[in-house]
């Protein structure tokens, strides 16, 4: 074969598939982390905040897959080699055998099964994300039996979807993991029959059917690889590998997770093992931290300016947004506040503050919800070497900077933003046997392209803004008569 043969040879890529909140991002990631070509496609979320109820049909994830695959699928010059899906969680998927859904999803906004949470980390020992989708899936069983008795599967968001595209029911698992036994489920009320078997995340899950081949534009017979929760795939596109490598997972929720090589219990936050072997992962989800921008642009200015613009305009403020403080509980909170009542709010407004002084207090009130998640985890003894950065806001250098400045963590950029797709295609290049493990396929697929560090300078604005963050939720929430849930933080799995 010459070497103009060669180069005619398509690329081989892995449809790797982000299963998002609001939107579906597809994307075709070359085996050395590139990626060629991205589609997206969003949805709707159905939200009742009153009643704490979020659902979501998951036919629209699987209408907005199609029409994503269909699209790469299209492109010249490259050849589909596996396909791998991650997707928002905890949200319960409660599908019949064929993978169709037999209610809508219940998704991780939702915090209707609170009291099924707590009787089942009294039976099983796990709380937190550590129960995953079992407190919705137990409130399913108590509230809807009829549902349940039409239901063959509880699975997450990209299980559903791997049942879709093989035929087969898997939960995926990480190393370290280990599933609740039926007799702790049985003892705390759930029938343990309608989940699904384990299956090693990054291992194949079957073959891609014909009929999803078809729908997809796909050949038959493609190896699906077992997923994981988008923030897990987050940390391996992003190169978390060593303790103290950290991550702000961007998104609509917002997130900060750091690696370390010892279980650690800190308060409001998460222990659970890494998604990468000899790893735990500490942290902390919160709820509407990067929607609440979305929020302002659509809700309050109906949509008549860009992000781009409102980005500029908040660059121009200066630090401290001239006093204004956002408390960004738009959808309540989760950690490190855990309280599903928690309101959102403007303080210190003056006749003088203008638009860009709120913008800048929003994006001010995400760096300092990473903060508050993050400074229990540090006085538990975690050292953050860095924190990488994701999704859309890293494309804004100004809110880059920012979060070094309000966090005190120096700030990594990754080379591709999008990194729960490459973490998809990390696990999927492993499992067809690209690379020999993890380690070695998310050194060979991601590069860090910059490091920003906080500017001294800047230490005592953000530490007195950071205190003021802190008094505010508490008085608010006895203002409007709310109860305060106190900070617990969540068990080892």
């Amino acid at each position: 074969m010459t070497r103009r043969d060669a180069d005619r040879r398509p690329t081989p890529v892995i449809l790797a598939v982000d299963v998002g909140t609001t939107e579906t991002k597809s994307g075709l990631v070359a085996l050395d982390g590139r990626l060629v070509a991205l589609e997206r496609a969003t949805y709707r979320i159905d939200s009742e905040p009153a009643a704490r109820r979020a659902e979501q049909d998951p036919e629209d994830w699987w209408t907005a897959i199609v029409s994503t695959s269909r699209a790469l699928a299209e492109r010249p010059a490259v050849d589909v080699v596996a396909i791998c899906v991650d997707g928002h969680g905890p949200t319960l998927a409660a599908v019949d055998a064929e993978g169709r859904p037999t209610r809508p999803a219940i998704t991780w906004l939702d915090t209707r099964a609170g009291a099924e949470a707590a009787e089942l980390t009294a039976a099983t020992g796990l709380a937190g994300w550590s129960l995953g989708i079992l407190p919705a899936a137990l409130w399913l069983e108590r509230r809807e039996p009829a549902v349940s008795a039409r239901t063959a599967w509880y699975l997450n968001s990209w299980e559903a979807i791997a049942l879709r595209l093989t035929g087969i029911a898997a939960t995926t698992l990480v190393a370290g993991g280990r599933p609740p036994s039926h007799e702790d489920l049985a003892a705390g009320g759930l029938d343990a029959r309608r989940l699904a078997p384990v299956a090693a995340a990054g291992s194949s899950i079957g073959g891609l059917t014909a009929g999803a081949a078809r729908a997809l534009g796909l050949r038959p017979g493609l190896p699906v690889i077992g997923g994981v929760v988008d923030a897990f795939a987050s940390f391996h596109g992003a190169a978390l590998l060593e303790p103290g490598d950290a991550i702000d997972v961007g998104g609509g929720a917002g997130g900060f997770g750091v690696y370390w090589d010892a279980p650690i219990d800190a308060a409001g936050a998460f222990c659970t093992p890494a998604p990468l072997p000899g790893r735990y992962v500490v942290g902390g989800a919160m709820a509407a931290t990067g929607k609440a921008l979305d929020w302002f642009r659509d809700g309050v200015l109906d949509g008549t300016t860009t992000t781009a613009a409102l980005l500029d305009e908040a660059a121009a403020v200066p630090p401290g947004a001239g006093g204004v403080v956002f408390l960004p509980y738009l959808a309540g909170e989760r950690a490190p506040l855990w309280d599903p009542g928690a309101r959102g709010a403007f303080v210190g407004l003056r006749l003088d503050h203008g638009r860009g002084h709120l913008v800048r207090a929003i994006l001010e009130a995400a760096a300092l919800a990473i903060r508050h998640v993050a400074e229990p985890i540090v006085g538990a003894g975690v050292r953050v070497t860095a924190m990488r950065l994701a999704g859309g806001p890293a494309r804004s250098e100004s809110w880059n900077q920012l979060k070094a400045d309000v966090t005190g963590f120096p700030v990594e950029v990754p080379g591709v933003l999008e990194t729960a797709v490459v973490g998809s295609a990390i696990l999927a290049a492993v499992g067809i046997g690209a690379y020999p493990d993890l380690l070695a396929a998310i050194r060979g697929m991601t590069r860090i392209d910059r490091r920003l560090e906080p500017r001294p300078e800047l230490v005592a604005t953000y530490d007195a803004l950071y205190r003021t963050y802190l008094e505010l939720h508490p008085a608010i929430a006895s203002a409007l008569g709310g109860a305060r849930r106190s900070a617990v933080g969540a068990r080892v799995a």
